[in-house]
């Protein structure tokens, strides 16, 4: 796991003040083992390529990047991991290829340029690399199908810039950049963020997951296409204790690649299925090998998760370590938690996974796993009730339908009311919509935004609503499902883990997302993943019986990952309210009337909501990162 940066410079000089040096000191925390940098003299300008690493395969110099081609043709620059680079390996060899290093970066230099973009379906891994080809005068830069890896990119007076993280790319930047403030409108009046290609800085953007882009560098020209969609179509033809047992060994097999490292390796358990799963998996491929789990815990809370994971870890004869978060260490890291995950996020919550990391670094782990990907693959949160009935209605089963929502209702934190307002939100059409949402809500001109400002900036005041193209009838479910996993909802929680693990130096693994599990699972009846009775994750509980513990299987309960966000911001409120005084400049955050609206919250006199994070987080960030 590592960072990579770089730069095509327009023009016969290089830009004064080193600012690949920069990039790369921005991207430190990602590669404390090793740096390097290459630069090239092309035809109309400069290529930069610069590479921090973090050894997990191959911990040898072997693995110095950028990396060369035998024949000196190409070079990469790679961060992630291929899993099945071995298998890949014996492939290329057949082929009649040689190798110089065991690095699975040296076999998918080896695929690219045998095999070109092709290579990309035949890879598990997690990745985003560059790769320069010096006949043909390009860049190509990938990232992978789920976007677990990240990457950055701007064009900038005829100049390419990209890096792994906007701290990196803001260092080459030589504009000072600007707020984008649509996307700040999203997140502040919606809470939305990361579900599209723009970001929070104007100008620069991420490479949306599974895309892949070649910079023509003698023009300029870049052209972009998508390498990987989520498939929900033919529905596969299995039996529900077939698919179960399909499942089964596809994820066991996942979890054997997974566990593919030259380092100290252990999990990140939250005591769900998921994350159980990914534990209890350990043990089952793993009967002796020793098993080091990190959790966050709130003792005496309703959110702890504390009995679960004693539970898993328990079955699965794991070392468990927990971390316990005090309000007062919140406001100790903030500001190293803001500057972590580089834009604003959603809630406290990611402030105990970041502390989760810290633990398991502690503790000289370089390699944890995680559950992340399988609610958004198998239906899981609340199971998506309104889509499951507008597929229902497409079929004509109106009957089942009705049962459908009574029997989800009956599970404990849902109710009838809430079934209703979901099969609505589903079903309406864009005025109604909007309607439901402004009932709702604060709607879209929530308290202590001057709306007038942003609509005189060109920033369209909308409803977030990212209904899949063209949803085929009676696989709503399975649409709104592929949308999740590649815009809406999967990508800022993978952002969340990748700049926290990061941070501390620790490489956090998804054995949940492999394309080939995703395009089974989302090929899967509907009912298979949520069923009729209201269960979700239906066929993943059958596919892990026997290896993890029925109680957790059975769970009615789970509550998602979460903190006491509302008892850690009233203990810190003193301190909140001087963040929240220290001015923007702004002209569209009236901070006063945010204020007024947080010590409502604090004495009870409002409802609490989300809203008081994020304009702590906001404010922050844009005070310590973008205020000039």
């Amino acid at each position: 796991m590592c960072g990579i940066t770089g730069a095509f410079w327009e023009g016969s000089q290089l830009p004064p003040g080193d600012p690949l040096a920069r990039a790369m000191s921005a991207l430190s925390r990602r590669g404390p083992d090793d740096a390097g940098s290459e630069t090239f003299a092309l035809p109309g300008g400069h290529l930069q390529l610069g590479h921090r690493r973090l050894s997990v395969i191959d911990v040898t110099t072997a693995g110095h990047q950028p990396m060369f081609s035998a024949n000196g043709r190409h070079a990469i620059v790679f961060n992630g991991e291929i899993y099945n680079y071995r298998e890949l390996r014996t492939a290329l060899e057949r082929d009649g290829l040689r190798f110089r290093t065991g690095t699975d970066t040296e076999v998918l230099l080896a695929a690219w340029t045998s095999w070109g973009p092709a290579c990309l379906d035949r890879l598990v891994g997690m990745f985003a690399f560059a790769v320069f080809d010096r006949l043909e005068n390009t860049l190509s830069c990938v990232r992978d199908a789920f976007g677990i890896k990240p990457f950055f990119y701007a064009q900038e007076n005829g100049s390419f810039l990209f890096a792994s993280e906007i701290p990196a790319l803001r260092a080459l930047k030589r504009e000072v950049p600007r707020l984008d403030w649509q996307r700040a409108y999203d997140y502040l009046a919606h809470g939305e963020y990361d579900a599209s290609d723009s970001t929070f800085v104007e100008g620069v953007r991420q490479l949306m997951p599974g895309h892949w882009l070649r910079l023509e560098l003698g023009t300029g020209t870049v052209h972009q296409a998508r390498w990987w969609t989520p498939r929900i179509l033919p529905v596969a033809r299995l039996s529900f204790a077939d698919a179960a047992q399909e499942l089964r060994e596809k994820f066991l097999q996942s979890l054997r690649l997974h566990l593919r490292s030259d380092v100290p390796l252990g999990a990140a358990l939250s005591g769900g299925i998921d994350s159980s799963a990914i534990v209890c998996g350990m043990r089952h491929i793993e009967p002796e090998a020793p098993i080091h789990t990190f959790s966050f815990v709130a003792p005496g809370n309703a959110v702890s998760e504390e009995h679960w994971v004693s539970l898993a870890n328990t079955h699965a004869r794991a070392q468990g370590h927990r971390i316990e978060i005090a309000p007062a260490d919140l406001a100790r890291d903030i500001d190293a938690l803001i500057a972590a995950q580089g834009e604003p996020f959603g809630s406290t919550s990611i402030y105990a996974q970041f502390r989760v990391f810290q633990l398991a670094r502690e503790h000289g782990v370089t390699v944890t796993l995680d559950g992340q990907g399988a609610d958004e693959l198998l239906a899981g949160y609340d199971g998506y009730p309104g889509q499951r009935v507008r597929s229902l209605l497409d079929e004509g089963r109106y009957a089942r339908a009705g049962r459908f929502l009574r029997d989800w209702a009956n599970w404990p934190g849902r109710g009838l009311p809430r079934a209703v307002r979901a099969s609505l939100a589903a079903n309406a059409a864009a005025p109604w919509y909007d309607w439901l949402r402004n009932a709702g809500g604060p709607g879209l001109r929530p308290r202590g935004l001057r709306t007038a400002f942003l609509v005189d900036a060109g920033v369209r005041l909308r409803f977030p609503r990212h209904r899949p193209d063209a949803s085929p009838a009676g696989r709503r479910l399975a649409a709104e499902l592929a949308d999740a996993v590649s815009c809406r909802g999967l990508p800022a929680l993978l952002r969340h883990g990748d700049r926290n693990s990061m941070h501390f130096s620790v490489e956090s693994r998804v054995p949940f997302l492999t394309t080939d599990l995703a395009d089974f699972l989302l090929t899967l009846p509907e009912h298979y993943l949520i069923a009729d009775n209201g269960e979700t994750k239906s066929v993943l509980r059958a596919a892990l019986r026997g290896i993890v513990p029925d109680a957790i299987l059975d769970r009615r309960d789970k509550i998602g990952f979460a903190t006491p966000e509302r008892q850690w911001l009233t203990q810190i409120a003193p301190q909140a309210r001087e963040w929240l005084r220290e001015d923007t400049g702004l002209p569209f955050l009236d901070q006063a009337r945010i204020l007024a609206e947080f010590d409502a919250m604090i004495a009870g006199r409002r409802p609490f909501s989300w809203q008081a994070w994020r304009w702590i987080n906001f404010t922050r960030w844009y005070n310590r990162h973008m205020a000039a």
